[in-house]
């Protein structure tokens, strides 16, 4: 899929002030597909290859940050759908504009009642959350006994489910000095009832769709996506500092050499993450898929802080050749440098 990044850079700065995607910036989303890029074919998605996925995102956050967070992890809600009943997730998928989003927390309580559960709590950061046409939660079973899952996603006492925006309460709590476009807010439920059938257990053995997409683990997919942001940031804020260090009477003699270094080595780190997801997540045999997985577990804690570790040294080091330019927040590149250290403090990121 191809990237507008004129047209997402052109509301980028009006969403910044209005604390939300505007109205082109969704349409566009919706026109692109991009909600239903990880979701399974069979249900009405695209079900794109992870590589090809990677790419895209990385994409769109290097265009600008709200809008590459914002369908990363609302696509990323869209990928529990090969885990839903077949006719649930065809209904989900052929919602008008849906935009799945919610939060992987246990912060809610279910508990049991008929054929289903009814749910109270309170979830943070939704990133998406006014455009959702529906919500993901996880909320812990009363009364249950802890096991852990093996994707360490969730305990057994937990149970993910997904629910109506007329059963939620949006709280308007983003008001983080950056990524202001995501309207990342928290939202509550307060006692709704839920059937069972729209529970689901994300681990690949519990997968209701046949791709391999689906056998990938969860905790990986969702690092690897959001690196890919990490990584479409920092490039965009390089590109910025390259123009700013270009049109500077006297910069230092070593920014040229500095902004290059820093390039090559955030490259070379995104190639080799991309590397390891491409041997064995398109079509093919099983067992070039499963051994992928294997590489990637085995490399992920290595590979995870080096390419967060190449974007925030690159962002860090060329920072202060940018001047007072890059200290005014009505700034392109200002915006650029807010977003990336507010992705960047994800808990996936931190020590």
């Amino acid at each position: 899929m191809k990237v507008d990044i004129e047209r997402i850079r052109a509301g980028a700065s009006g969403a910044e002030a209005a604390g939300f995607l505007l109205a082109d910036q969704q349409a566009l989303i919706h026109q692109q597909g991009w909600l239903k890029m990880l979701a399974p074919r069979a249900a009405g998605g695209a079900e794109m290859p992870l590589p090809q996925v990677v790419r895209l995102e990385e994409a769109i956050a290097e265009a600008d940050g709200s809008m590459g967070w914002v369908v990363t992890l609302c696509a990323g809600a869209g990928w529990f759908a090969g885990f839903l009943p077949p006719e649930s997730a065809r209904e989900i998928i052929a919602t008008p504009n849906v935009c799945l989003a919610g939060s992987g927390a246990p912060t809610g309580f279910a508990d049991t009642e008929g054929d289903g559960y009814r749910i109270t709590g309170r979830w943070d950061i939704a990133s998406g959350a006014p455009m959702a046409t529906h919500f993901t939660l996880n909320a812990v079973l009363r009364g249950e006994r802890p096991s852990a899952e093996p994707d360490r996603m969730v305990d057994r006492r937990s149970r993910l489910s997904w629910c109506r925006p007329a059963q939620v309460v949006i709280e308007p709590t983003w008001r983080s000095f950056g990524m202001k476009g995501s309207a990342s807010h928290s939202y509550r439920i307060d006692g709704a009832w839920v059937p069972a059938s729209h529970g689901f257990t994300v681990d690949p053995a519990h997968a209701t769709a046949r791709g391999t997409l689906y056998r990938f683990p969860f905790m990986l997919l969702a690092w690897v996506t959001l690196a890919a942001n990490l990584s479409g940031m920092a490039r965009h804020f390089l590109a910025l500092a390259q123009d700013i260090v270009a049109v500077r009477r006297q910069p230092p003699a070593s920014a040229q050499d500095a902004l290059a270094r820093a390039a090559l080595a955030l490259q070379g780190a995104r190639e080799r993450m991309v590397a390891l997801l491409d041997p064995g997540l398109g079509p093919g045999r099983k067992g070039r898929m499963a051994a992928s997985r294997r590489r990637l577990t085995r490399n992920c804690a290595k590979l995870r802080w080096r390419w967060c570790w190449r974007a925030r040294r690159a962002v860090g080091d060329i920072y202060p050749y940018c001047g007072l330019r890059a200290a005014q927040e009505d700034s392109e590149i200002n915006r650029v440098w807010r977003d990336f250290h507010t992705a960047s403090q994800h808990a996936l990121f931190t020590p």
